[in-house]
């Protein structure tokens, strides 16, 4: 701590008191969990699990090596949780309007020009497309429906969340990413990651709808420019887009 952080030294006194304190504010909630929700399915409750990072991390069907230490599919929520995967019934993949990267690795979709990449960047996400600990710029993207469609594969979607849709509301037009360019052969399918920095994106530009459509709750009420990105990019991963996110707030929703 002192010689890496520079931080004072750890008192161990007041740390194990400090622990101690908030253990005794979560022992109420120490359960067998495994129990507790063979006991939850079997009075039909439903139950919510949540996986972090996305499919590519995943160390069997992801960009190797550029991922993680253990799966991030949605068929390993049931492992973790310790409940049987024929319990699993929904599983919805979460995808943004374009895409975005930390870090190295294959970005067939990413957008090289520094000042176009800078535009998105700043108006991306909730506050902007940087690191929340670093504020490192990330790399973003147009919307990459090979890789999509692939990650919905992999998980077994049933349903597709896409959100930020209204950070591509300055835009005139608006390239998706529906193919990969390999040694001159056009593919729609993910290909093996080993050809991933040698593949050259194939574009559909669509209009864009030049105006905001931030905290919109009603589907219909969307440009129609807006309800056709939405409709190209379902045809084009193959899975219904259910829930369109037009904000950061958790009401700023649209289920279709």
């Amino acid at each position: 701590v002192v010689n890496l952080y520079h931080k004072d030294p750890i008192d161990v006194d007041a740390l194990t008191e400090k622990m101690f304190a908030l253990g005794q504010e979560i022992k109420p909630y120490v359960a067998n969990t495994g129990v507790f929700l063979h006991d939850a399915v079997k009075a039909g409750k439903k139950i919510l699990l949540e996986g972090q990072l996305g499919s590519m991390k995943d160390p069997d069907h992801g960009i190797y090596p550029m991922v993680t230490s253990s799966s991030t599919l949605a068929g390993y929520g049931a492992v973790g949780a310790g409940i049987p995967p024929y319990e699993i019934k929904d599983i919805v993949t979460v995808t943004k309007a374009y895409s975005s990267a930390v870090g190295a690795g294959a970005f067939v979709s990413e957008i090289l020009d520094e000042e176009k990449a800078e535009e998105l960047r700043k108006r991306g996400g909730d506050k902007g497309e940087y690191g929340a600990t670093t504020g490192r710029p990330r790399r973003v993207g147009w919307f990459d429906a090979v890789a999509t469609k692939y990650g919905c594969l992999v998980q077994g979607s049933t349903e597709v969340a896409i959100t930020n849709i209204d950070c591509l509301g300055y835009l005139d037009e608006i390239p998706v990413c529906v193919g990969y360019d390999i040694d001159g052969v056009v593919t729609k399918d993910f290909p093996n990651p080993m050809d991933l920095e040698k593949a050259k994106p194939v574009f559909t530009t669509l209009p864009g709808w030049k105006c905001d459509v931030r905290g919109e709750t009603d589907y219909a009420k969307l440009p129609k420019e807006a309800q056709d990105y939405v409709e190209f990019i379902e045809k084009e991963i193959g899975v219904h887009i259910s829930i369109v996110s037009t904000g950061p707030k958790r009401e700023e929703i649209i289920y279709r």
